[in-house]
């Protein structure tokens, strides 16, 4: 394959709105729109083929020498007035195959996610640690996007971001955006985050919290004044506390569970659900923000399952929200249909009762 054949599938999937793009031995090229994976109409693609995309995109020498024996590689891709796409490389069947996830030109304001108001006030704290959750593509990276485009617009600091790859770009505004690739710029994470403490920042994210040591690192830099966002890969608010906390020895985590209450400042999880009108999807959100009451909750064991419920009793004074409440807001809007709503609700029955006794 060629580069121009290549590109041609890259602006064919941004014509279709496509959020991924698969390159597979054996199978045409598929586009991933509204959540379904469509093949293209083009001619089954060869080994020879994903070979020579992935040296398309494979920027580093070093890692162009091995690709005869690559398993996995994590990277990004620009084409000039087109797009940029953070890319996945891997080994299957004993050939290379490709994932392009497609990103904006423009970084997400909140309003074009169509997420809560709340969420701006996740990007006013000045320290302290927010984390934003879900599962793997449901708009994650770009809400991360939108809170440092809210700061950048609003305040004059120097914002520190780490990822793997960079995925949107951050022209400098109000303040000072300096971003580090994971092997480009830096050699990991941890590393990265480490320096990040000794390089004057006022705002710090991390791509991802993918382990003791990156968790541990970034709640030292909220508990020394600065301003830590970062993702974890969990469905909901309580399930993401017993994560930071269970990644810890035993010993430890009842002082995990102390620095978590007195540093946490907010966690926002998603989900990304069908419109009703077809069009595409939206974010449905759980929104926990740290009060008293919250915070008990993080420090005792046995308080700690009762945070959804804090969370929902808390809607009106702190604008907190469960994922039910989120889901009958974009019912009650016209945005999704109930059906779908019942379908993500975490529980369906549970879900319409409280539907009907709110009416």
């Amino acid at each position: 394959m060629n580069i121009e054949t290549f590109h041609r599938y890259l602006q064919g999937a941004l014509r279709s709105k496509a959020s991924d793009i698969h390159f597979k031995p054996g199978m045409p090229a598929a586009f991933r729109i509204q959540k379904q994976l469509r093949p293209t109409s083009g001619e089954p693609l060869t080994g020879a083929d994903t070979k020579d995309i992935a040296g398309f995109v494979i920027r580093e020498k070093d890692v162009l020498d091995t690709l005869d024996t690559l398993q996995d590689f994590d990277t990004s891709y620009m084409v000039t007035g087109m797009a940029r796409f953070r890319v996945n490389i891997f080994r299957q069947k004993g050939e290379l195959a490709l994932v392009l996830r497609t990103i904006p030109d423009q970084v997400p304001t909140f309003e074009d996610l169509l997420l809560p108001p709340q969420v701006e006030d996740l990007a006013n704290y000045e320290h302290g640690l927010v984390l934003i959750t879900g599962a793997t593509g449901t708009g994650k990276s770009s809400t991360l996007a939108s809170i440092i485009r809210h700061i950048n617009a609003n305040r004059s600091c120097h914002i520190i971001t780490i990822e793997d790859p960079v995925e949107f770009v951050h022209q400098n505004n109000r303040s000072s955006v300096s971003q580090r690739e994971v092997r480009t710029d830096t050699s990991d994470f941890n590393r990265a985050l480490r320096a990040a403490l000794r390089q004057d920042p006022d705002v710090i994210l991390v791509g991802e919290m993918r382990d003791l040591e990156t968790i541990d690192i970034a709640l030292k830099a909220a508990e020394t004044g600065h301003m830590v966002y970062s993702t974890v890969h969990t469905p909901d608010v309580s399930k993401t506390i017993g994560r930071l906390i269970g990644v810890f020895p035993r010993e430890e985590q009842n002082m995990v569970r102390i620095r978590l209450a007195e540093n946490l400042r907010g966690i926002m999880s998603q989900r990304l659900v069908p419109r009703a009108d077809v069009s595409g999807m939206i974010v449905a959100t759980e929104l926990m923000k740290m009060t008293g009451t919250v915070e008990d909750a993080i420090r005792n064991p046995e308080l700690t399952p009762n945070i959804k419920d804090i969370m929902e009793k808390s809607r009106e004074q702190y604008g907190m929200m469960s994922f039910d409440q989120s889901l009958t807001d974009l019912y009650r809007g016209g945005l999704i249909t109930l059906q779908t709503a019942k379908r993500f609700a975490s529980n369906a029955s549970d879900f319409e009762r409280a539907l009907h006794f709110e009416e």
